[in-house]
């Protein structure tokens, strides 16, 4: 079975959609797009998303804080993908080129390019890499108020619910008490020490993408019910730095990679 005629009807939706939304400065850059894919193709995902054998927690993956301890992740990769059963294999194969052809990040990357280039305007040779997960959160996952590691450039949360009946468990943006706080990446912080500004409702067809700066703070409300999950599609964009002189070095699946 072949997606790929849909999936590039889709791409062309979503770039769409994703060039045409504002940019919202405050408190930090970032695009709120709803209606991300076409509703038939929307409607493919959530008949294909995988499951939980398919998952593993992300703390086995790769090193991240005990906060994602309830968090489980499927890397949009050829190896993990491969192991899928038709027909959830096609369809992810053909979603991973829709996000890893090129024209997404290079887009995104010039909705914040002005911002982009005053943070690098020292380092000339940096590049980007992009890199897709889907995720299930699950009961008693929360994060608290952060900025993302320093190597983080962008961020984009595709929400993938079935209805819209708990927009409460979207990502919430916050903002310091202390006006001067900031913070470069690394720590969560307890939630008591800022004011939350807004929840991104976690609504179908929802992207919520923000630029990675100091000032970035974000963070999930504690929930606490029993059988509680939410699905949602992660892009992000991540720094690769590179020595003057040196060639480049090959790239990790995802491989698409990126400059100004």
């Amino acid at each position: 079975m072949s997606f790929d005629a849909e999936a590039r009807a889709a791409e062309l939706h979503l770039l769409y959609q994703v060039g045409n939304a504002p940019v919202r400065t405050y408190p930090y850059p970032h695009l709120l797009v709803q209606d991300v894919f076409p509703p038939d193709f929307y409607r493919q995902i959530l008949a294909h998303l995988p499951t939980g054998e398919h998952l593993r927690p992300i703390h086995e993956l790769r090193g991240v804080p005990d906060v994602y301890k309830d968090r489980w992740i499927l890397p949009i990769q050829p190896e993990a993908i491969g192991k899928l059963a038709s027909p959830l294999r096609e369809f992810w194969m053909a979603l991973s080129d829709v996000l890893f052809r090129g024209a997404l990040g290079q887009l995104l990357i010039s909705r914040f390019e002005p911002l982009l280039r005053s943070r690098f305007e020292k380092e000339p040779n940096v590049q980007f890499r992009d890199e897709a997960l889907l995720v299930y959160d699950h009961t008693n996952y929360s994060l608290g108020p952060h900025t993302d590691s320093p190597r983080k450039i962008l961020s984009v949360l595709i929400y993938l619910p079935e209805d819209d009946a708990r927009p409460d468990l979207g990502t919430s943006m916050y903002v310091p008490k202390d006006e001067n706080f900031r913070c470069e990446g690394g720590p969560h912080y307890p939630f008591e020490g800022f004011r939350r500004m807004t929840t991104m409702p976690y609504v179908p067809n929802t992207m919520f993408a923000f630029l990675k700066t100091s000032v970035s703070f974000h963070g999930v409300e504690p929930v606490t019910e029993a059988n509680f999950h939410r699905t949602l599609l992660l892009y992000d964009l991540h720094i690769v730095k590179q020595p003057p002189a040196a060639p480049a070095p090959a790239p990790v699946a995802p491989k698409t990679s990126f400059t100004f």
